[in-house]
C-alpha cells in the first residue's frame, strides 16, 4: 500500500456515494431501530492531489447524518442540488433527503416518490442525472422502468418493454440514453426520445441460469461519445464480460476472475471502472477481498485473469458475531486519484486505501 485508512461505523453498510466538494456518503441496512445516513469528510490526504506525507488528521470525519426508518441498498446524489435519494425493502418506492446547510448537522427526510406497482419485495435501482432537470431513474424490473422529476414529483418517463426481468443495475449513459442490466446478463439499451419503443436486448453471455450478473460503467473521456465506452458485466461465479455498445454481437474481452463461487448468491456483487486509469476495474462481493484488474491486455479466451493488487484489510479484520469472516459490501473508487478506492465491509468497517503500481507499469 501507498496508504490506508480505516473507519469503524455503527452499523454494515453497502453503499459509497461520492458527493460535491469530496464529500462521502454511506448508508446503513437491516437494522431494526433505524440505519443511519452520514455524510463523510475524508481523510486530508485525500483532498489534495499532492501527496504530503505523514498527517495528523487521519480519520474520516462525520459532517451531518439522518436516520432512515427502512434499510437503504441504494442512494445517489442528485448533481447540482443538495438532495439525495435512496431505495430499499420493502418495496420500490424512493425517498428523497435534503442534505443540511452549513448551520445544520441534520440530513432530513423530505418525502416518497411513490412507484406504480410499488409494492413487492423487489426494492428499485436507481441513477441521478440533472442535465435538463434533476432526475432519477428507477426500477425494479424490466417493465417497470421511469423517470421522475424529482422535485416537482412527475413522471417523465416510462421505458415500454415486454419482458419483466428483474435488474441489477441501470445508468444514464446521457441525457437521453439509458443502459439497464438484469440479473441474468441480459443488457438493454433505451432513448427516451422515443418513449413508444421497446428496450433492444443485448446480448447476453452464455452461462448457466442460475448465475446472476450485475453491470460497471466506465466514465466518458472527454471527446468521447458514452456509447464507445465499454460495459462491464460480472456474474456470481467471477466470469468478466466487457462490450462495445456500438457492437453487440461480439464481446471485446471475455475472463474469468480469480475468486471463490458464490453459486447464485449476488447480493453484494459489484464491478466498477477506474474513472482516472485507463482500463482497470475492480470487483468484489465474493469475500473480504476487493480485486484490481487490468484489461487492457484481455482477449476473447475467457482465460483466468491475473489481479494486479489484491486488497485484503477486511478479511484480516476478524470474525464478526457469527463468526463468519467479513464479506466486502461494496466499493468505489476516488474520482481523481487513479489508484485510491473506498470499500465497505458487513463489519462496519470503511477503508480507503492507495495501492503502490506494480514495477515496469505507468
Amino acid at each position: 500500500y501507498r496508504d490506508l485508512h480505516t473507519f469503524e461505523l455503527q452499523a454494515p453498510t453497502r453503499i459509497i456515494e461520492w458527493a460535491c466538494g469530496n464529500r462521502v456518503c454511506v448508508a446503513g441496512y437491516g437494522q431494526s431501530d433505524g440505519n443511519e445516513i452520514l455524510q463523510l469528510i475524508p481523510p486530508p490526504t485525500l483532498l489534495t492531489k499532492d501527496n504530503q506525507g505523514l498527517c495528523p488528521e487521519r480519520d474520516f470525519k462525520v459532517e451531518c447524518g439522518g436516520f432512515s426508518e427502512r434499510p437503504v441498498y441504494s442512494l445517489k446524489y442528485v448533481p447540482d442540488t443538495s438532495l439525495l435519494v435512496t431505495s430499499g425493502p420493502p418495496d420500490s418506492s424512493l425517498q428523497v433527503w435534503q442534505v443540511s446547510a452549513e448551520d445544520s448537522d441534520v440530513i432530513k427526510f423530505v418525502s416518497t416518490l411513490a412507484t406504480e406497482n410499488g409494492t413487492g419485495r423487489s426494492w428499485a435501482k436507481i441513477a441521478t442525472i440533472s442535465a435538463r432537470a434533476p432526475w432519477v431513474l428507477h426500477g425494479s424490473r424490466l417493465d417497470r422502468v421511469q423517470i421522475t422529476e424529482v422535485e416537482s414529483r412527475k413522471n417523465v418517463y416510462t421505458a415500454a418493454s415486454r419482458g419483466n426481468e428483474e435488474l441489477s443495475g441501470l445508468a444514464f449513459l446521457d441525457c437521453n440514453t439509458l443502459l439497464l442490466c438484469c440479473t441474468i446478463g441480459q443488457l438493454c439499451l433505451a432513448d427516451i426520445r422515443q418513449p413508444q419503443s421497446l428496450v433492444e436486448a443485448m446480448s447476453v453471455p452464455s452461462a448457466p441460469c442460475s448465475e446472476q450478473w450485475c453491470m460497471g460503467t466506465r466514465h466518458g473521456a472527454q471527446g468521447l461519445e458514452p456509447s464507445s465506452q465499454p460495459v462491464a458485466r460480472l456474474s456470481s461465479t467471477g466470469f468478466l464480460t466487457l462490450t462495445d455498445l456500438r457492437k453487440t454481437s461480439e464481446f471485446l474481452a471475455l475472463a474469468k476472475a480469480r475468486v471463490p463461487s458464490r453459486g447464485s448468491g449476488a447480493e453484494f456483487l459489484c464491478v466498477s471502472w477506474a474513472p482516472a486509469l485507463e482500463g482497470y476495474l475492480a470487483i468484489s462481493g465474493f469475500d473480504g477481498t476487493v480485486h484490481v484488474y487490468d484489461t487492457q491486455s484481455w482477449d476473447s479466451s475467457g482465460r483466468e485473469a491475473e489481479p494486479v493488487f489484491i486488497h485484503k484489510g477486511h478479511a484480516f479484520g476478524g470474525a464478526g458475531g457469527s463468526g463468519d469472516l467479513p464479506l466486502v459490501t461494496v466499493h468505489t473508487w476516488h474520482l481523481q486519484k487513479p489508484r485510491t478506492l473506498l470499500s465497505a465491509a458487513n463489519d462496519g468497517s470503511l477503508h480507503v486505501w492507495d495501492w503502490v503500481q506494480p514495477c515496469g507499469k505507468c
